[in-house]
Protein backbone atom coordinates (compact mmCIF):
# COMPACT_ATOMS: atom_id res chain seq x y z
CA UNK A 1 0.00 0.00 0.00
CA UNK A 2 1.63 3.18 -0.68
CA UNK A 3 1.41 6.42 1.16
CA UNK A 4 -1.98 8.55 0.00
CA UNK A 5 0.04 11.52 1.22
CA UNK A 6 2.46 10.93 -1.38
CA UNK A 7 2.20 7.89 -3.36
CA UNK A 8 0.09 8.50 -6.45
CA UNK A 9 2.33 7.77 -9.22
CA UNK A 10 3.21 4.41 -7.00
CA UNK A 11 2.01 1.21 -7.81
CA UNK A 12 2.85 -1.02 -4.73
CA UNK A 13 4.43 0.18 -1.43
CA UNK A 14 7.95 0.55 -0.27
CA UNK A 15 9.58 -1.93 1.55
CA UNK A 16 9.04 -2.54 5.29
CA UNK A 17 13.03 -0.96 5.51
CA UNK A 18 12.20 2.22 4.20
CA UNK A 19 9.90 2.87 7.11
CA UNK A 20 12.72 2.07 9.51
CA UNK A 21 15.11 4.41 7.57
CA UNK A 22 12.45 6.85 6.32
CA UNK A 23 10.80 7.64 9.26
CA UNK A 24 11.46 10.52 11.50
CA UNK A 25 8.56 11.01 13.82
CA UNK A 26 10.19 9.66 16.57
CA UNK A 27 12.21 13.19 16.96
CA UNK A 28 10.70 15.32 14.47
CA UNK A 29 7.51 15.33 16.44
CA UNK A 30 8.86 17.27 19.23
CA UNK A 31 8.38 19.91 16.09
CA UNK A 32 4.65 19.52 16.34
CA UNK A 33 3.74 23.40 17.32
CA UNK A 34 5.86 24.84 15.13
CA UNK A 35 4.60 22.95 12.44
CA UNK A 36 0.73 23.99 13.13
CA UNK A 37 1.87 27.41 13.60
CA UNK A 38 3.19 27.38 9.95
CA UNK A 39 0.28 26.11 9.06
CA UNK A 40 -1.65 27.94 10.70
CA UNK A 41 0.12 31.29 9.07
CA UNK A 42 -0.13 29.68 5.65
CA UNK A 43 -3.36 29.27 5.89
CA UNK A 44 -4.57 32.35 6.59
CA UNK A 45 -2.48 33.60 3.80
CA UNK A 46 -4.52 31.10 1.15
CA UNK A 47 -7.19 32.45 2.41
CA UNK A 48 -6.07 36.38 2.55
CA UNK A 49 -5.05 36.12 -0.77
CA UNK A 50 -8.05 34.29 -2.15
CA UNK A 51 -6.69 30.90 -2.77
CA UNK A 52 -9.33 29.14 -0.89
CA UNK A 53 -12.57 30.27 0.88
CA UNK A 54 -12.91 32.07 4.19
CA UNK A 55 -15.13 29.07 5.22
CA UNK A 56 -12.41 26.51 4.58
CA UNK A 57 -9.52 28.69 6.48
CA UNK A 58 -12.06 28.65 9.41
CA UNK A 59 -12.48 24.94 9.68
CA UNK A 60 -8.67 23.62 9.14
CA UNK A 61 -7.66 26.77 11.71
CA UNK A 62 -9.96 24.68 13.82
CA UNK A 63 -9.07 21.73 13.07
CA UNK A 64 -5.35 22.72 13.66
CA UNK A 65 -6.06 23.82 16.97
CA UNK A 66 -8.08 20.88 17.83
CA UNK A 67 -4.90 19.01 17.06
CA UNK A 68 -2.38 20.99 19.27
CA UNK A 69 -4.81 20.78 21.93
CA UNK A 70 -4.71 17.06 21.20
CA UNK A 71 -0.84 16.57 21.18
CA UNK A 72 -0.56 18.59 24.18
CA UNK A 73 -3.02 16.64 26.12
CA UNK A 74 -1.03 13.16 25.20
CA UNK A 75 -4.50 11.86 23.61
CA UNK A 76 -2.90 12.02 19.88
CA UNK A 77 -1.49 8.93 18.12
CA UNK A 78 1.70 8.86 16.22
CA UNK A 79 2.20 7.04 13.38
CA UNK A 80 5.44 5.35 11.83
CA UNK A 81 3.82 4.83 8.69
CA UNK A 82 3.65 8.41 7.87
CA UNK A 83 6.23 9.35 8.16
CA UNK A 84 6.87 12.64 9.81
CA UNK A 85 5.16 15.27 12.14
CA UNK A 86 3.67 16.99 8.82
CA UNK A 87 2.11 13.98 7.53
CA UNK A 88 0.79 13.14 10.83
CA UNK A 89 -0.85 16.62 11.58
CA UNK A 90 -2.43 16.99 8.03
CA UNK A 91 -4.01 12.82 8.07
CA UNK A 92 -5.74 14.12 11.61
CA UNK A 93 -6.93 17.08 10.17
CA UNK A 94 -8.14 14.71 7.12
CA UNK A 95 -9.72 12.59 9.68
CA UNK A 96 -11.41 15.93 12.05
CA UNK A 97 -12.80 17.88 8.81
CA UNK A 98 -12.77 16.02 5.63
CA UNK A 99 -11.19 16.05 1.92
CA UNK A 100 -10.93 20.31 2.51
CA UNK A 101 -7.52 19.05 4.81
CA UNK A 102 -6.14 18.38 1.50
CA UNK A 103 -6.36 22.25 0.42
CA UNK A 104 -3.80 22.99 3.36
CA UNK A 105 -0.62 21.51 1.24
CA UNK A 106 -1.58 24.07 -1.77
CA UNK A 107 1.42 26.37 -3.29
CA UNK A 108 3.65 24.48 -0.43
CA UNK A 109 5.85 21.39 0.15
CA UNK A 110 7.87 19.35 2.66
CA UNK A 111 10.46 21.25 1.65
CA UNK A 112 9.57 24.52 2.61
CA UNK A 113 7.79 23.44 5.89
CA UNK A 114 10.06 21.63 7.73
CA UNK A 115 12.68 24.50 6.61
CA UNK A 116 10.50 26.59 8.20
CA UNK A 117 9.43 24.64 11.44
CA UNK A 118 13.15 23.63 12.02
CA UNK A 119 13.95 27.36 11.58
CA UNK A 120 11.09 28.12 13.94
CA UNK A 121 12.50 25.88 16.52
CA UNK A 122 15.87 27.01 16.43
CA UNK A 123 14.96 30.67 17.02
CA UNK A 124 13.50 29.38 20.05
CA UNK A 125 15.85 27.15 21.13
CA UNK A 126 18.40 30.49 20.49
CA UNK A 127 16.14 32.16 23.00
CA UNK A 128 16.04 29.45 25.89
CA UNK A 129 19.73 28.94 25.39
CA UNK A 130 20.42 33.12 25.91
CA UNK A 131 18.21 33.19 28.90
CA UNK A 132 19.76 29.79 30.60
CA UNK A 133 23.54 31.65 29.90
CA UNK A 134 22.38 35.48 31.18
CA UNK A 135 21.56 33.27 34.16
CA UNK A 136 24.75 31.45 34.65
CA UNK A 137 26.51 35.31 33.95
CA UNK A 138 24.77 36.70 36.90
CA UNK A 139 25.42 33.61 39.20
CA UNK A 140 29.17 34.60 38.20
CA UNK A 141 28.84 37.92 38.28
CA UNK A 142 27.50 37.92 41.90
CA UNK A 143 30.37 35.18 43.06
CA UNK A 144 32.42 37.68 41.52
CA UNK A 145 31.73 40.56 43.87
CA UNK A 146 31.17 38.28 46.99
CA UNK A 147 35.18 37.33 46.26
CA UNK A 148 36.29 40.43 44.72
CA UNK A 149 39.33 41.12 47.35
CA UNK A 150 39.54 36.49 47.48
CA UNK A 151 42.96 36.51 46.72
CA UNK A 152 43.77 32.81 44.72
CA UNK A 153 46.99 32.00 42.15
CA UNK A 154 46.30 32.73 38.79
CA UNK A 155 47.89 30.04 36.75
CA UNK A 156 49.88 29.64 32.98
CA UNK A 157 50.68 26.00 31.85
CA UNK A 158 49.07 25.13 35.13
CA UNK A 159 51.45 26.31 36.82
CA UNK A 160 51.49 29.61 39.51
CA UNK A 161 52.19 32.93 37.67
CA UNK A 162 50.82 35.59 39.67
CA UNK A 163 47.96 35.95 41.77
CA UNK A 164 44.78 37.32 40.97
CA UNK A 165 40.89 37.60 42.62
CA UNK A 166 38.84 34.67 42.79
CA UNK A 167 36.43 37.51 41.40
CA UNK A 168 38.19 38.52 38.58
CA UNK A 169 38.17 34.66 37.40
CA UNK A 170 34.78 34.29 37.83
CA UNK A 171 34.39 37.75 35.43
CA UNK A 172 36.61 35.92 33.11
CA UNK A 173 33.96 33.42 32.25
CA UNK A 174 31.29 36.06 32.60
CA UNK A 175 33.03 37.87 29.31
CA UNK A 176 33.74 34.18 27.73
CA UNK A 177 29.64 34.00 27.77
CA UNK A 178 28.83 37.33 27.22
CA UNK A 179 30.78 36.83 23.86
CA UNK A 180 28.47 33.15 23.51
CA UNK A 181 25.56 35.36 23.54
CA UNK A 182 26.40 37.51 21.08
CA UNK A 183 27.11 34.58 18.14
CA UNK A 184 23.75 33.75 19.05
CA UNK A 185 22.32 36.89 18.57
CA UNK A 186 24.00 36.99 15.10
CA UNK A 187 22.39 33.47 14.19
CA UNK A 188 19.31 34.31 15.04
CA UNK A 189 19.68 37.07 13.30
CA UNK A 190 20.68 35.61 10.36
CA UNK A 191 18.08 32.92 10.00
CA UNK A 192 15.37 35.02 10.53
CA UNK A 193 14.47 35.08 7.01
CA UNK A 194 11.20 32.62 6.06
CA UNK A 195 11.66 29.95 3.93
CA UNK A 196 7.70 29.19 3.52
CA UNK A 197 6.37 29.49 -0.03
CA UNK A 198 9.37 28.35 -1.87
CA UNK A 199 7.56 25.56 -2.08
CA UNK A 200 9.55 22.31 -3.48
CA UNK A 201 12.73 24.36 -5.02
CA UNK A 202 11.06 26.74 -7.44
CA UNK A 203 8.44 28.91 -5.67
CA UNK A 204 5.15 28.30 -6.73
CA UNK A 205 2.02 29.61 -9.65
CA UNK A 206 -0.02 30.57 -7.17
CA UNK A 207 -0.54 34.20 -5.82
CA UNK A 208 0.62 33.98 -2.48
CA UNK A 209 1.84 36.42 -0.39
CA UNK A 210 4.91 35.44 1.12
CA UNK A 211 5.58 38.67 3.41
CA UNK A 212 2.07 37.75 5.36
CA UNK A 213 3.43 34.60 6.29
CA UNK A 214 6.70 35.89 7.50
CA UNK A 215 5.35 39.04 9.52
CA UNK A 216 2.80 36.40 11.09
CA UNK A 217 5.58 34.03 12.05
CA UNK A 218 7.66 36.57 13.36
CA UNK A 219 10.49 36.39 10.32
CA UNK A 220 11.81 39.56 9.03
CA UNK A 221 11.45 38.72 5.40
CA UNK A 222 11.08 35.91 3.42
CA UNK A 223 13.89 34.18 1.87
CA UNK A 224 15.20 35.57 -1.13
CA UNK A 225 15.81 32.40 -3.37
CA UNK A 226 13.74 29.46 -2.91
CA UNK A 227 16.32 26.67 -4.29
CA UNK A 228 17.99 28.51 -0.95
CA UNK A 229 15.75 28.56 0.80
CA UNK A 230 14.51 24.73 1.36
CA UNK A 231 18.68 23.86 0.92
CA UNK A 232 19.78 25.99 3.69
CA UNK A 233 20.61 24.80 6.88
CA UNK A 234 23.37 27.20 7.53
CA UNK A 235 20.89 28.14 10.69
CA UNK A 236 21.35 24.94 12.44
CA UNK A 237 25.12 24.97 11.68
CA UNK A 238 26.05 28.27 12.82
CA UNK A 239 23.48 27.49 16.16
CA UNK A 240 25.70 24.00 16.60
CA UNK A 241 28.47 26.56 15.76
CA UNK A 242 28.13 28.71 18.70
CA UNK A 243 26.75 26.33 20.80
CA UNK A 244 30.17 23.98 20.64
CA UNK A 245 32.02 27.30 21.50
CA UNK A 246 29.76 27.99 24.55
CA UNK A 247 29.97 24.41 25.78
CA UNK A 248 33.81 24.32 25.20
CA UNK A 249 33.81 27.24 27.82
CA UNK A 250 31.45 25.61 30.13
CA UNK A 251 33.99 22.47 30.25
CA UNK A 252 36.83 24.43 30.96
CA UNK A 253 34.80 26.25 34.31
CA UNK A 254 33.77 22.56 34.62
CA UNK A 255 37.38 21.67 35.01
CA UNK A 256 38.34 23.77 37.01
CA UNK A 257 35.83 22.78 39.65
CA UNK A 258 36.99 19.25 39.48
CA UNK A 259 40.55 20.73 40.07
CA UNK A 260 39.59 23.06 42.53
CA UNK A 261 37.50 20.53 44.81
CA UNK A 262 39.74 18.22 44.95
CA UNK A 263 41.88 17.35 47.96
CA UNK A 264 45.26 18.21 46.24
CA UNK A 265 43.39 22.51 45.83
CA UNK A 266 41.04 22.32 48.24
CA UNK A 267 39.94 26.19 46.69
CA UNK A 268 35.94 25.32 46.73
CA UNK A 269 33.46 22.64 48.37
CA UNK A 270 30.11 21.47 46.63
CA UNK A 271 27.39 20.63 48.60
CA UNK A 272 25.27 17.52 48.83
CA UNK A 273 23.43 18.82 45.99
CA UNK A 274 25.53 18.74 43.45
CA UNK A 275 28.06 15.88 44.72
CA UNK A 276 27.84 11.90 44.21
CA UNK A 277 29.24 9.47 46.44
CA UNK A 278 30.90 6.29 46.30
CA UNK A 279 29.82 2.55 46.70
CA UNK A 280 33.02 1.42 47.64
CA UNK A 281 34.29 4.47 49.23
CA UNK A 282 32.73 6.23 51.75
CA UNK A 283 34.72 8.97 52.46
CA UNK A 284 34.31 10.41 48.51
CA UNK A 285 32.47 13.48 47.07
CA UNK A 286 32.55 13.47 43.46
CA UNK A 287 32.07 16.56 41.54
CA UNK A 288 29.64 14.45 38.76
CA UNK A 289 27.90 17.57 38.03
CA UNK A 290 30.62 19.30 36.81
CA UNK A 291 32.22 15.95 34.77
CA UNK A 292 28.85 15.88 33.11
CA UNK A 293 29.52 19.02 31.55
CA UNK A 294 33.09 18.12 30.68
CA UNK A 295 31.90 15.20 29.03
CA UNK A 296 28.37 16.48 27.59
CA UNK A 297 30.48 18.93 25.58
CA UNK A 298 31.68 15.68 23.01
CA UNK A 299 27.74 15.26 22.25
CA UNK A 300 27.66 19.09 21.13
CA UNK A 301 30.92 18.92 19.26
CA UNK A 302 29.80 15.87 17.44
CA UNK A 303 26.56 17.34 16.33
CA UNK A 304 28.20 19.80 14.51
CA UNK A 305 30.52 17.68 13.02
CA UNK A 306 27.83 15.25 11.99
CA UNK A 307 25.58 18.19 10.64
CA UNK A 308 28.75 19.50 8.29
CA UNK A 309 29.47 15.58 7.36
CA UNK A 310 25.24 15.83 6.38
CA UNK A 311 25.82 19.00 4.23
CA UNK A 312 29.19 19.03 2.66
CA UNK A 313 28.27 17.25 -0.35
CA UNK A 314 24.47 17.76 -1.08
CA UNK A 315 23.39 19.56 -4.49
CA UNK A 316 20.87 22.21 -4.55
CA UNK A 317 18.86 21.73 -3.67
CA UNK A 318 16.89 19.33 -1.20
CA UNK A 319 18.19 15.73 -0.79
CA UNK A 320 16.80 13.18 1.77
CA UNK A 321 20.39 13.30 3.43
CA UNK A 322 19.18 16.60 5.15
CA UNK A 323 16.44 14.56 7.48
CA UNK A 324 19.41 13.60 9.17
CA UNK A 325 19.93 17.19 10.09
CA UNK A 326 17.67 17.25 13.01
CA UNK A 327 18.26 14.22 15.77
CA UNK A 328 21.66 15.42 16.48
CA UNK A 329 20.68 19.00 16.70
CA UNK A 330 17.87 18.49 19.20
CA UNK A 331 20.37 16.40 21.29
CA UNK A 332 23.02 18.90 21.15
CA UNK A 333 20.73 21.71 21.95
CA UNK A 334 18.98 19.68 24.93
CA UNK A 335 22.23 18.64 26.35
CA UNK A 336 23.39 22.65 26.75
CA UNK A 337 20.27 23.88 28.48
CA UNK A 338 21.24 20.94 31.08
CA UNK A 339 25.12 21.97 30.99
CA UNK A 340 23.80 25.53 31.69
CA UNK A 341 21.48 24.87 34.04
CA UNK A 342 23.58 22.49 36.23
CA UNK A 343 26.47 25.06 35.83
CA UNK A 344 24.49 27.77 37.44
CA UNK A 345 23.34 25.87 40.12
CA UNK A 346 27.46 24.81 40.96
CA UNK A 347 28.08 28.47 41.12
CA UNK A 348 25.84 29.09 43.28
CA UNK A 349 26.01 26.66 45.60
CA UNK A 350 29.71 26.73 45.68
CA UNK A 351 31.69 27.41 48.86
CA UNK A 352 34.58 29.05 48.37
CA UNK A 353 37.74 28.43 50.82
CA UNK A 354 39.41 31.32 50.99
CA UNK A 355 42.27 30.52 53.37
CA UNK A 356 43.14 27.79 51.12
CA UNK A 357 43.32 29.93 48.12
CA UNK A 358 45.29 32.36 49.88
CA UNK A 359 48.07 30.32 51.18
CA UNK A 360 48.01 29.08 47.29
CA UNK A 361 48.48 32.18 45.97
CA UNK A 362 51.43 32.77 48.14
CA UNK A 363 53.70 29.96 46.71
CA UNK A 364 55.97 29.35 44.01
CA UNK A 365 57.18 32.89 44.18
CA UNK A 366 53.91 34.69 42.42
CA UNK A 367 54.88 38.08 43.22
CA UNK A 368 58.30 37.56 41.19
CA UNK A 369 56.87 40.14 38.30
CA UNK A 370 56.05 42.92 41.08
CA UNK A 371 59.62 42.30 42.01
CA UNK A 372 61.15 42.74 38.25
CA UNK A 373 58.44 45.61 38.01
CA UNK A 374 60.01 47.21 41.12
CA UNK A 375 63.03 47.03 39.55
CA UNK A 376 62.37 48.47 36.04
CA UNK A 377 60.20 51.48 38.07
CA UNK A 378 62.81 52.34 40.79
CA UNK A 379 66.61 51.50 39.73
CA UNK A 380 65.81 52.82 36.14
CA UNK A 381 67.01 49.21 34.62
CA UNK A 382 65.07 47.62 31.40
CA UNK A 383 62.88 45.02 31.87
CA UNK A 384 64.74 42.42 30.52
CA UNK A 385 67.88 43.32 33.15
CA UNK A 386 65.28 43.44 36.24
CA UNK A 387 64.20 39.47 34.69
CA UNK A 388 67.23 38.35 34.96
CA UNK A 389 67.90 39.60 38.32
CA UNK A 390 64.75 38.46 39.42
CA UNK A 391 65.78 35.37 38.64
CA UNK A 392 68.72 35.03 40.27
CA UNK A 393 66.75 35.96 43.38
CA UNK A 394 64.22 33.53 43.15
CA UNK A 395 66.57 31.06 43.06
CA UNK A 396 68.59 32.55 46.14
CA UNK A 397 64.81 32.17 48.02
CA UNK A 398 64.80 28.75 46.84
CA UNK A 399 67.77 27.75 48.14
CA UNK A 400 66.99 29.40 51.54
CA UNK A 401 63.42 27.76 51.64
CA UNK A 402 61.51 30.76 51.81
CA UNK A 403 59.00 32.97 50.12
CA UNK A 404 60.41 36.24 48.15
CA UNK A 405 59.04 38.56 51.13
CA UNK A 406 61.30 36.60 53.58
CA UNK A 407 63.97 36.85 51.74
CA UNK A 408 66.42 39.15 53.68
CA UNK A 409 67.11 42.72 52.11
CA UNK A 410 70.88 41.44 51.96
CA UNK A 411 70.49 38.18 49.85
CA UNK A 412 68.34 40.43 47.53
CA UNK A 413 71.41 43.65 47.87
CA UNK A 414 74.03 40.66 46.70
CA UNK A 415 72.41 39.92 43.55
CA UNK A 416 71.61 43.99 42.95
CA UNK A 417 73.55 46.29 45.75
CA UNK A 418 70.01 49.04 44.72
CA UNK A 419 67.57 47.08 46.33
CA UNK A 420 66.46 48.99 49.43
CA UNK A 421 64.08 47.97 51.98
CA UNK A 422 60.96 49.61 49.83
CA UNK A 423 61.12 46.59 47.96
CA UNK A 424 59.15 44.53 50.43
CA UNK A 425 56.13 46.68 49.83
CA UNK A 426 55.32 45.04 46.50
CA UNK A 427 56.43 41.68 47.42
CA UNK A 428 53.17 40.59 49.53
CA UNK A 429 50.17 39.07 47.84
CA UNK A 430 47.27 41.41 48.65
CA UNK A 431 49.37 44.22 47.82
CA UNK A 432 50.53 42.90 44.24
CA UNK A 433 46.77 42.01 43.29
CA UNK A 434 45.75 45.58 44.73
CA UNK A 435 47.92 47.14 42.62
CA UNK A 436 46.80 45.39 39.02
CA UNK A 437 44.54 48.33 38.78
CA UNK A 438 44.96 49.09 34.88
CA UNK A 439 41.94 48.41 33.23
CA UNK A 440 41.07 45.01 32.49
CA UNK A 441 43.01 44.24 35.76
CA UNK A 442 43.06 42.29 38.92
CA UNK A 443 42.34 45.14 41.77
CA UNK A 444 39.57 44.15 43.72
CA UNK A 445 38.56 47.84 43.00
CA UNK A 446 38.44 46.57 39.58
CA UNK A 447 36.92 43.19 40.10
CA UNK A 448 33.90 45.06 42.19
CA UNK A 449 33.21 47.86 39.69
CA UNK A 450 33.03 45.36 36.85
CA UNK A 451 30.95 42.98 39.05
CA UNK A 452 28.21 45.61 39.98
CA UNK A 453 28.06 46.74 35.97
CA UNK A 454 27.45 43.38 35.13
CA UNK A 455 24.48 42.70 37.52
CA UNK A 456 22.89 46.08 37.32
CA UNK A 457 22.91 45.45 33.13
CA UNK A 458 22.07 41.47 33.27
CA UNK A 459 19.08 42.33 36.09
CA UNK A 460 18.19 45.21 33.34
CA UNK A 461 18.04 42.33 30.95
CA UNK A 462 15.69 40.67 32.90
CA UNK A 463 13.01 43.34 33.98
CA UNK A 464 12.77 44.15 29.69
CA UNK A 465 12.01 40.84 28.93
Amino acid sequence: MTNKMWGGRFASGPARIMEEIGASIDFDKRLYAHDIAASKAHCAMLAGTGIISREDNRKIQQGLDKILTEIEAGEFGFSRALEDIHMNIEARLEELIGPEAGKLHTARSRNDQVATDFKLYIRDAIDAIDLAIRELQLALANKALDHAATVMPGYTHLQTAQPVTFGHHCLAYVEMLARDRGRLADARKRLNESPLGAAALAGTSFAIDRDMTAKALGFDRPAANSLDAVSDRDFALETLAACTICALHLSRLAEEIVLWTSDQFGFLALSDAYSTGSSIMPQKRNPDAAELVRAKTGRIIAALISLAMVMKGLPLAYSKDMQEDKEATFDALDALILMLIAMTGMVADATVDEKAMRKSAAAGHSTATDLADWLVRELGLTFREAHALTGQIVVAADQAGVPLWKLPLAQMQEVEPGITEAVFEVLSVPKSVKSRTSYGGTAPQNVRKMARKWIKRLERETTSR
